[in-house]
């Protein structure tokens, strides 16, 4: 018996939600009196071994070039070998966009019951349950899984990594891989910007802002701060900003420890994607708009007006001219 983490990479570097989720499982496995094993796939240029300083003790790689492009079906084959090779009971899964992908279909091969959307670890006292956001995170609720195996997807930034200072042994682990269903034809991609599904910080821009030309209120204030920057889903539909850039419902769900919005009323699909955040802070000339009742802190006034004051104060702050 033991707890199988799945490590997410691109282009050879492991991603911060992946960080989390190996915290997550080997606290899963002190609860439970195992290990945490960990299973990367592709080829990676990160130093493995340290990924036991969050808890592994041991990291299984699948270094088939094949893997560096991302196929769910082909991914959730080899895990499942994994998971049989290891004795794996319970695996865990960062709930992005590759673990939501792949969960599902895992959980099929192994006969696994399923908690997508984990904020809490496993409570073991009376089985096996685990707390989850439901309803776009307005509420929580309680899985009781029963079945012997189980998968976990917990959501990105809801776990707070800790370090223990080991090291992990690093494996080669020996597993069937398929030719991918899928061929990618072409890739593109943003270059020089912070992810947004990695970032801890971002500042994010609505209609308020009254055209693309004014979005330096947006950009200076995220260069300072080393943050993402974002956008309503307006603003995208009517091209002033990129559609990778559409925070909400249905665009890109996001959990920063800071989401500064500008110039965003805070409808309802908005709020469903950006309400797991640490931190909102909301920047609008209307005392009545939606988003103040979500927000953390407020500041009722024109962007015009408040944001030059904001970017000026944060480059007294770092010493910046």
């Amino acid at each position: 018996m033991s707890v199988l983490v799945f490590i997410d990479q691109s282009e050879g570097q492991i991603k911060k939600s992946s960080y989390e989720a190996a915290s997550y499982a080997a606290q899963t496995a002190e609860k439970l009196g195992t290990v945490a094993e960990a299973i990367v796939l592709g080829t990676v240029a990160d130093d493995l071994a340290a990924l036991g300083n969050y808890g592994i003790k041991k990291v299984h790689t699948v270094a088939d070039a094949s893997l560096n492009n991302f196929d769910a079906q082909v991914y959730a084959k080899v895990i499942s070998q994994a998971a049989e090779q290891t004795g794996a009971d319970v695996v865990v899964f960062s709930n992005n966009t590759s673990g939501k992908a792949i969960a599902p279909r895992l959980s099929v091969r192994l006969k696994a019951g399923l908690v997508s959307g984990a904020v809490a670890l496993p409570d073991t006292s009376n089985g096996f349950t685990v707390k989850k956001s439901v309803f776009s995170g307005k509420a929580f609720a309680n899985i009781t899984v029963s079945s012997a195996k189980k998968i976990i997807g917990l959501n990105p930034n809801s776990f707070n990594i800790s370090t223990t200072g080991g090291t992990a042994e690093v494996a080669a682990l020996s597993v069937s891989v398929d030719a991918a269903k899928v061929e990618v034809v072409s890739v593109n991609k943003v270059n020089g910007e912070v992810p947004l599904s990695e970032a801890d910080i971002v500042v994010s821009g609505g209609r308020g802002l009254k055209g693309p030309e004014n979005w330096n209120l947006v950009t200076d204030l995220a260069k300072l701060l080393g943050a993402a920057t974002a956008c309503s889903r307006p603003v995208a539909d009517i091209h002033w900003r990129p559609h990778h850039e559409h925070v909400g419902q249905t665009g890109l769900a996001i959990a920063p420890n800071l989401y500064i919005a500008i110039g965003i009323s805070g409808a309802i699909q908005h709020l469903a994607g950006v309400n797991r955040s640490k931190v909102i802070v909301v920047i609008n000339k209307d005392p009545e708009a939606p988003f103040f009742k979500a927000a953390d802190y407020g500041i009722v006034g024109d962007a015009f007006e408040v944001m030059p004051q904001i970017i000026d104060a944060v480059k007294k702050l770092k010493g910046v001219a």
